[in-house]
């Protein structure tokens, strides 16, 4: 199918495929994010089953990486400036596991060909909401490299009104006019299920709370933002926008997910005098949802900026048929001020990239020279 050419930009934008091809150490003002719900780390750091044979002569160390390797990752994709991977399933008290996820990035003697990772992960605390399967439920980590980390990173930090391990910030010095906050985020996927407050009492289901996280999460972006940051939002936002974005069809029932869906779009995409609900009967009901309505944040979603008319997607359920049912449920969304600086966004549907989880891995990336820094288009 054919896609409608981006609009013009103070800068030629990269196509997908040349989106982070090499690799320069610590580049001034450019920053790549490439994001993935990896749906449980543990085969990200299983050793293959090669590396339980004598390696035959002339044999590559590659081989000895795992299947699914987060090292070749990264060297695949141009080492990134960051990573964020969603759904890590790690138990908060695993030290062996994160051990095991600080190894699998290291480059073992960090080269200007092969740099290095730090990670910080966000594991959950909730007692009540984040206790089954052992505890390794949900969890964020975010994976820097090392020489962005050092020139840029101010702090990484959880957010106080979360404690499932679904939110880590990344905050920048200035980069270009401004700092950054990067959000790795693991959204509330919404269910009739109970949610349970500090106190352990139910105070509603799991799509009330995704509607609450809404407003707080709206809230946090807006105080960020009044004090000069440009927001990042990148993850699995468990909500699909449009009909663009499910196929064959977008998830309509129960009818909460059109509430959800609403929602999300009046609080961070539309501007603060409209709406772009389409459905006025779901836009009255999530305007009930809400605590507060100081409008929505205008922001930008990176992949349909630059692809305005292309279907793609992010979820692969592993249980059918690559591309016979998929959604687009994954995105990197950036503050308005921030537009103009998006060089690159997409995503990588393959079966070889999604790997052994269910959706796959998506990128944008980003130039904050001003225009007299940069070559015209």
């Amino acid at each position: 199918m054919g896609t409608i050419s981006p609009p013009p930009s103070k800068r030629q934008k990269l196509s997908e495929s040349r989106a982070a091809t090499s690799h320069t150490p610590a580049e001034p003002n450019l920053l790549s994010i490439y994001s993935h719900n990896v749906n449980g780390i543990a085969p990200y750091l299983q050793q293959s089953i090669k590396t339980f044979f004598q390696p035959s002569q002339g044999s590559q160390t590659a081989d000895l990486e795992p299947t699914a390797s987060l090292r070749h990752f990264l060297r695949r994709h141009g080492y990134p400036s960051v990573l964020f991977l969603q759904e890590v399933k790690i138990n908060p008290h695993d030290r062996a596991t994160m051990r095991a996820l600080e190894k699998a990035v290291a480059s073992g003697a960090a080269t200007v060909d092969e740099p290095d990772y730090v990670v910080h992960v966000c594991l959950p605390s909730d007692k009540y909401n984040a206790r089954g399967f052992g505890r390794k439920v949900y969890g964020v980590a975010s994976i820097i490299r090392r020489d962005w980390f050092l020139q840029h990173v101010e702090r990484v930090r959880p957010v106080s009104w979360d404690h499932e391990g679904r939110f880590l910030v990344v905050e920048t010095k200035a980069i270009g006019p401004r700092p950054l906050a990067i959000f790795n985020i693991y959204a509330v996927n919404g269910t009739e299920l109970p949610y349970k407050d500090v106190s352990g009492a139910v105070t509603g289901t799991r799509h009330d709370r995704k509607l609450h996280v809404h407003a707080l999460l709206q809230a946090e972006c807006r105080a960020l933002e009044a004090d000069g940051f440009g927001v990042i939002l990148a993850g699995d936002m468990n909500i699909a926008r449009s009909q663009l974005d499910g196929y064959p069809n977008l998830r309509t029932f129960p009818h909460q997910h059109c509430i959800n869906r609403a929602d999300f779009e009046k609080k961070f995409f539309a501007s603060s005098s409209t709406s772009t609900a389409t459905d006025s009967d779901e836009s009255s009901t999530a305007d009930r949802s809400s605590e507060q309505d100081a409008g929505g944040l205008g922001m930008v979603d990176t992949f349909r900026h630059l692809h305005p008319t292309k279907k793609a997607y992010t979820y692969y359920p592993r249980g059918k048929t690559f591309g016979e049912s998929c959604d687009r449920v994954d995105m990197i969304m950036v503050s308005k001020s921030l537009e103009e600086d998006i060089t690159a966004a997409g995503i990588l549907e393959t079966p070889a990239e999604r790997g052994p989880s269910d959706p796959v891995p998506l990128f944008a990336c980003f130039d904050f020279r001003g225009p007299e820094q940069t070559v015209p288009s």
